[in-house]
This record gives structure tokens, sequence and C-alpha cells, in this order.
């Protein structure tokens, strides 16, 4: 076991998580991490960074920090593959070969998808977004210099990282122009591509009786497709017709268009959509069974969320470990993810569930309900989790 060469694309929560796990199993792994930043980024917490409540400091680390020991670590960017020949490629002209490959980069940020939008333009005529560390304090410098107005959150078609991100963001916003006395002058709007506020019965319920009872209006299936920054329109397309409209705003969070990484989406690890082309339950590639995906960059069907990958680790690295000592890959990943969806400055709705949108809750009461304690975990419990645990190979 210990001769194998292991490659893993990405040092992101799944790569850091799977290959923390891997030499908790086996110190002797000859296992390489390929990731080009030398900064680590806990991403759940941009949505309260984007409402005042941290700074963006507090969601980084070195990357340093977390490589697991024994594992190599190589800066730099993955050009191309050839997983008919167990190797890639990388930007600074590097060939390696590799037994066992995991492939986990994350989602890529297509920010030009949308006419009119770019990072540059974010943090001007009432633009923001809390989907990067460089454009996330652009979110409450708005809000809090917010006077008044049509206030517009969006969330745009396809894959997105957290899917209840977009408007979770739109709650925050929605609560602190209450607690700051302007919520009269305030047109809040959330305009999604999808068809319905949340994909799972349950918790869409909820959150349609909160939405209803704090004044926030929904548009679904528009999915931005351009901004007029001097103007300050959004333009939308309506999905499913030929018609498009145009929503003037005073400010707008804009959620990005996002998709797999061109260099995955132009691979022969692609499948449908550019995504890796893994097994729903076992993580492993469909055509290479040497190769295993998950995370953002993964065809699971699933959101592509933190939580997710929590689950998604220990079956990836069961079912590799399996592979070495060739024995078939029998551990399932069954689709759980969660979104802890946050409603308020003091409220959570945590919502978790599997591939079949059946609820899958840990704690012993109903959590489609808005509580105070489940906001306490988002804010503070479960980024410890995250930096002293699943970083760590230890959940």
């Amino acid at each position: 076991m210990s001769t194998s060469r292991i490659v893993i694309v990405g040092g992101g929560t799944a790569g850091l998580t799977v290959a923390a796990q891997l030499l908790k199993k086996n110190r002797g792994l000859d296992v390489t991490i390929i990731e080009p930043n030398d900064q680590h980024y806990y991403q759940p917490l941009w949505t309260l960074v984007g409402g005042g409540v941290f700074p963006r400091e507090k969601s980084q680390r070195s990357e340093a920090d977390y490589i697991p020991h024994g594992a190599t670590w190589l800066r730099d960017f993955v050009e191309s593959f050839d997983p008919a020949g167990n190797s890639l490629k990388t930007r600074r002209g590097k060939t390696l070969e590799y037994d066992w490959l995991v492939v986990c980069p994350g989602i890529q940020l297509n920010w030009t998808a949308i006419k009119g939008l770019s990072k540059d333009v974010v943090g001007k005529h009432g633009i923001c977004s809390n989907y990067s560390y460089e454009t996330v304090n652009s979110t409450w410098e708005t809000l809090r210099n917010f006077k008044g107005g049509t206030a517009l959150f969006t969330h745009p078609a396809g894959a997105v990282k957290c899917g209840g991100a977009p408007q979770k963001i739109c709650y925050l916003a929605e609560d602190h122009f209450r607690r700051s006395g302007i919520r009269d002058q305030c047109k809040v709007i959330f305009a999604s591509a999808t068809p319905r506020i949340f994909a799972v019965d349950k918790y869409a319920s909820a959150l349609e009786r909160m939405i209803a009872r704090r004044g926030i209006e929904t548009r679904f299936k528009h999915d931005l497709v351009e901004l007029r920054p001097e103007k300050k329109e959004a333009v939308f397309q309506i999905l499913e017709t030929s018609d498009q409209v145009t929503i003037p705003y005073d400010m707008i969070h804009v959620t990005p268009k996002m998709g797999p990484p061109d260099f995955i989406k132009n691979s022969p690890l692609a499948g449908e959509g550019g995504w890796v082309d893994v097994n729903k339950n076992s993580t492993q590639h469909n055509q290479f069974k040497n190769v295993f995906s998950l995370g953002d960059s993964s065809s699971l069907p699933t959101s592509k969320t933190g939580a997710a990958i929590r689950k998604q680790a220990p079956v990836t690295v069961a079912n590799l470990l399996a592979g070495i000592e060739g024995k078939p890959a029998s551990a399932q990943y069954n689709g759980y993810t969660s979104c802890p969806l946050v409603t308020s400055y003091s409220r959570l709705i945590l919502a978790e569930f599997d591939y079949d949108g059946k609820p899958q809750e840990t704690f012993p009461f109903d959590q489609s309900k808005e509580r105070y304690s489940m906001y306490l975990l988002k804010k503070h419990g479960l980024p410890v989790l995250y930096w002293r645990g699943m970083l760590r190979g230890r959940a």
C-alpha cells in the first residue's frame, strides 16, 4: 500500500480532508497535493462577513498550516489530464504520474458570464458580492451605507456553491434594514433562476412562511443576464420563455454564474455538464477506475457544500484504499448535504437531506424551525469543527 502514488488535485476542503484521512489510515502513503494558493478560506463564513458579523480575516488561514504531515505540496496549477496514461501536466510543465488520482479543485466563478459584471465593478454602483475574499467586504460596506430604496439579491441558473447562500444574505440584509430603522424605506427582492425557494418541501414551506411574514418579494425563474451599472439596472431572462425583464435597483448583491474549472471541462475526465464523471454512490470515476472525485467539481448530484464533503470524504478514502488492495469500492455515499440557512442575526434553519430530498436531521427537534441555538452553531461551532476537525481528518 505504501508504494502507491496518490495525487490529489486541489487543496481546498475536499483535498485537505481526503489527504488527512488517507494519512491517518496509513502514514506510509505517497500523497501529493497540487494547490496553487498559499491561503485557505473557510468560505461558509463569508455570509456572516457580508452581514458585518465578522471581519473577512477570520475566514483566512495559511494553506501550509493544513497540509497534512507526510504529504507533499506542489504549488502549481493542473494544465491537462491523461487518465489513459495515468499522468497529468502542470502549468509549469511538470508531468506527474500517479497510481490513484483524486480530483477536487472546487468550482469556478464565471464573473463575466453576466454581461456588465466583473470583479472590478463589485463595490461600485451599488454592486456587492460575498463570493470571493476580494469582494466580500463590499457587501457590508453596501449594507451599512444603504439609506433605502430597492435592494435586489440574485441566484443564477446552474450549480452554485452552497445553494442556500444567495438567499441567506438577503435575509441578513432585510434584518439589518429592520434593526437600522429603515425597513419601511426598503423594497427587498430576491430574484432567483430556481423554480422555488428551496428544493426540499419541509424547509421550503418554513422559508415561504418566513418570507411572507417579512415582506420579501420573490421572483422565481429569473436568471440575471446583464447588469447596467451606470443606470443601476439588472436584466433578467425569464426561464422557459423568450421574455426579459429589467429591474432597477439601488443596491444589488450578485451571485456570479459558476461551473466546472476549464481544465476539467476540457479533459477526458469530464462528463455531462463538464463535471468529473463519477458514480454518485462510490465517488469513483465511471470510466477510469483509479480516479475519484468529490466536492464541487464532481458530478455528484447534490448541493455543493462543505457538509456534503464531510460525508463524501470517508467514502472516497475507503474506496480508494480498497482499490489499492484490489477490493471493490463498497463504501456508499447517500447524497447527504446540509445547508445552514441563516434567516436573521439570531435565527437559523438547519436543512439536512439526502439524494431523495428526505430530511436527514442531526438533532432531536424540528430543524425547519428558526432557532437561536442553530445560529450559534453556524457562528461559533461549525468553524471550529472545520479547522480542528475536518481539515485534520477527524470528522
